[in-house]
Order: C-alpha cells, then structure tokens, then sequence
C-alpha cells in the first residue's frame, strides 16, 4: 500500500518523471524499512539488550518494505518500452503496486495456514483497499 500511496502522491513530476518516480518509490521503501527497524529495535532495546545479531535479524524482518517498492519502481523505469508518457508511467507503476499489494498479502495469508477461503478474504480486503488508493488518484487527477 506504501508503494501505491506514493505513486499517487507524486502527481505531476518534473522533467524527468520516470527518474523522480523511481527514486521516490525507491527512497521511500527505504525510509519507511529503517523507521520500521528502528521502531522494533527501540522495543528490543527496552526488553533485551541489543546485539548486531538481533539488528541483523529486526533488518531481515522489515525487508518486504523495501521489497513492495521494487516492481513499480521497475514498472516505472522501463515504461519507455511500452511508449508511455508521464501519466501512464504513473498509471503502470500503481498496477503493478496494486498487484504486488494483493499478492503479497495473499501470500501472507497462505504462509499463515490460511484456508482458501480467508487467503481470498485477505486478497479481496487488499484488493478493496487499492481500488480506493486509484479512486483517491483519479479524483486529484494529478
């Protein structure tokens, strides 16, 4: 959802759109992962002492925030080879976001014991909470 949140965010960009935007998500991931290790780290410290084992392993667990930002930052840089302008580099990147967002979360539910039934509940929820991310994008239509 982070990946989709800032492909709509980003709006209009500057001269070299596919750049900023693949920066952007890419920068992003990155800050949100190291608040994220941060965060469970500073509630590692209060209960444990902390060790370059446990921050190693806090770095490990975050990872798939910065990994969400990878496909559409990959969608965005290679857009030219679809003859995109900036507003369907914008648009490829969201997609691809969105499918991320719902496969992972499906996946999520499948790597839990999910049944069948709540890995398509989870799909579905994610689903639900993208399409209002591209409603929230077409009604700034930036």
């Amino acid at each position: 959802m982070l990946a989709a949140s800032v492909v709509v965010g980003a709006g209009t960009l500057g001269p070299y759109p596919r750049v900023q935007l693949v920066v952007l998500l890419l920068s992003t991931g990155v800050v949100f992962w190291a608040a994220h290790v941060f965060s469970r780290l500073f509630g590692a410290r209060i209960v444990n002492r902390l060790t370059w084992p446990v921050i190693r392993s806090e770095a490990r667990k975050e990872r798939p925030i910065i990994e969400a930002a990878v496909p559409p930052a990959v969608a965005a840089a290679i857009s030219p080879w679809f003859g995109l302008g900036p507003q369907g580099v914008v648009w490829l990147a969201l997609v691809v976001a969105l499918i991320g967002q719902v496969g992972w979360a499906t996946l999520a539910a499948s790597r839990a014991g999910a049944s069948r039934r709540l890995m398509l509940l989870a799909g579905a929820i994610n689903l639900f909470l993208g399409l209002l991310i591209v409603l929230l994008k077409v009604a700034l239509q930036h």
